[in-house]
Formats: C-alpha cells, sequence, structure tokens
C-alpha cells in the first residue's frame, strides 16, 4: 500500500484544487453510528429492534403525519447526536492543506461546516438536519433547527413540544430528503450543488478524494467518478469497497481518518 499512499500524495500535491466526495464512512471515525443494514442499524439503536422498525422504514415522512412522536423520536435523537459529536481530525487535515476545496456529501449532519468549511462550499445532496422546513408546505421558506427535542430513550419517542413552523404554527419536520420522500424542500441544496457543481467544471487541475461511500446508495460514487471523468485524479478510501476502475485512480482500503492522516504525513513530510 506504500506505493499507493506514494502515488495519491503526488496527486494531491500536484492539484490546484480538491472535491471532496463524503459518504456515511466518514462520519463513523468520529463516532457517528454506521446505519449499514438493519443489523448495523440497529445496533445503534437497539428499542427499534425490539419494535421491529428498520431504518428505512423510520426514514419514511408518512410517520410525521401519522405519528409524529415517533419521527421526531427518531430525528431528534439523531439532531443531537450530530450536535454534541465532535468531528474528526480528518475534517481538519483536509482544510490544512490550503486548497481551494469544495465538498459534496450525502451526510446530514452538517460536520464538514462545524469543522469550518463554508455553508456555501458543501454541497449536501440529501439536505441537512441542522435545517427545517414546514410539512403543511405553508411557503415559509427552510430555517435552522433550534432546540434540541426530548426524547425518551426508552421508548425512543419524543415527549414534550415538537417543532413548529414559524410561518404557520403547523408541524415542523427535517429538511432532509427521506425514503419515498415527494415532499422534500430541496432549495437550498440545489442551490449549493449548483454552485458546487460550476465551481468543479471550472477547474482545469482537480484531485477528486471520495471518502467513506459505497455502493449500497452509490450516489457519493456516482458524483465521484462523474468530477474526475474529465482526466481528474480520484483517490477512493474505503475500507470494504476500495475497488476502483479509473486510469487515473488510487484505491486505499482504510478508514478515513487513518487515510487522511498518513496522507497528510507524507505530504507535509515535503
Amino acid at each position: 500500500m506504500s506505493a499507493d499512499f506514494d502515488r495519491a500524495t503526488d496527486l494531491i500535491r500536484g492539484a490546484s484544487a480538491l472535491l471532496v466526495c463524503a459518504g456515511a464512512g466518514m462520519g463513523v471515525d468520529s463516532g457517528l453510528p454506521d446505519f449499514r443494514g438493519d443489523e448495523g442499524f440497529w445496533r445503534a439503536y437497539p428499542p427499534y429492534e425490539r419494535l421491529g422498525l428498520s431504518f428505512v422504514e423510520l426514514a419514511d415522512p408518512v410517520h410525521f403525519r401519522e405519528d409524529p412522536e415517533l419521527a421526531w423520536g427518531f430525528y431528534g435523537h439523531r439532531l443531537k447526536l450530530y450536535r454534541e459529536t465532535k468531528p474528526h481530525q480528518g475534517f481538519h487535515i483536509i482544510r490544512s492543506w490550503g486548497l481551494p476545496t469544495r465538498v459534496f456529501t450525502s451526510n446530514v449532519d452538517g460536520h464538514f461546516q462545524k469543522a469550518g468549511f463554508p455553508d456555501d462550499h458543501v454541497a449536501e445532496v440529501h439536505g441537512s438536519i441542522n435545517h427545517l422546513q414546514c410539512f403543511d408546505h405553508c411557503g415559509q421558506p427552510v430555517w435552522p433547527a433550534g432546540p434540541d427535542v426530548a426524547i425518551d430513550e426508552d421508548t425512543m419517542r419524543a415527549v414534550g413540544a415538537l417543532p413548529t413552523c414559524p410561518g404557520c404554527g403547523g408541524l415542523a419536520r427535517p429538511n432532509i430528503l427521506m425514503f419515498g420522500d415527494w415532499d422534500w424542500e430541496g432549495e437550498r441544496s440545489e442551490q449549493v450543488l449548483a454552485d458546487v457543481s460550476r465551481w468543479r467544471v471550472s477547474q482545469d487541475n482537480l484531485a477528486v478524494i471520495e471518502l467513506g461511500a459505497g455502493n449500497a446508495v452509490p450516489t457519493v460514487r456516482r458524483m465521484s467518478e462523474l468530477a474526475s471523468a474529465r482526466n481528474s485524479a480520484l483517490i477512493r478510501i474505503n475500507p470494504r469497497e476500495p475497488e476502483i476502475r479509473h486510469s487515473r485512480g488510487v484505491q486505499l482500503p482504510l478508514g478515513a481518518l487513518d487515510a487522511l492522516s498518513e496522507l497528510d504525513k507524507r505530504l507535509t513530510a515535503g
């Protein structure tokens, strides 16, 4: 693997800009749960195993209508967890390289911004748990999430007042693209995605680093391969599915933090 690290280091050192494409594996080194398969989800949330509810079943906007305490129990717990979790050092390593950088991510945790990346440089293709929208589409623009939602962790149900829309007073929901979600208000995410896409195609010497993005939901992989198709370098970092078919590609079968730390060590060694 040393030769692969040497090659990846040379690609980053020779680049004039960097596109980071990050999936759920980017958050694992921060201590965030991996929802890979029902077993992984239930390890993170044992009460849902007792109820026989999978991640796909819970991440369905219908629950905000039929059982809002159940819906906000799940998303309220995640909001609090993401707020309390510190992004791992890998986020800061990328910033320390000093290259003009943009991010494309399927993660909804807001950890790139928490680590210091400007909000308008981070395309959150599935939205953000840190923003809410009106469940009834009253016309209120998307707004930042407010205080944490109180959760009974034995039942994983919300207790007390639920988040409401400042425009109409109706129920609020996270501004996240859920499964079977025809009501997601994606304007905020789509605007940043358009800006990042224009920036990407304007770069003549771009390196693409893909971090923790698998094949199960290939949104991030498709972007990294599209972005690197114009003779850009692609560095794929993934401990489970590192395989790459790319003339200028390098595969590193490691977690995000380990791989970024080793790359940083080589880059700073000169």
